[in-house]
């Protein structure tokens, strides 16, 4: 495998989940409440609980993006 496949991959790999993270982002700003009503249905958990915990897993997701996709990705664009 060459460095521009590995760029691309990484490349592509940072817009798909950067894309998740936005499309969970909006929806999560758009629609709180139907968001804790589904989650609640499987899950009983008090509001302010899935308040923390959902914003806890954008702020991880968005760390994993970063250290796992695009820095990697900027690594191999320095490099090639």
């Amino acid at each position: 495998m060459d460095i521009q496949t590995l760029t691309e991959f990484f490349m592509i790999c940072t817009l798909i989940n950067s894309g998740f993270l936005l499309l969970w982002s909006i929806i999560y700003k758009l629609m709180p409440d139907v968001v804790y009503r589904l989650q609640s249905m499987w899950f009983p958990i008090s509001r302010e609980t899935f308040d923390i915990s959902f914003y806890a897993f954008l702020a991880m997701f968005k760390i994993f993006v970063i250290v796992f996709c695009f820095v990697p990705w900027m690594a191999l664009l320095i490099m090639g």
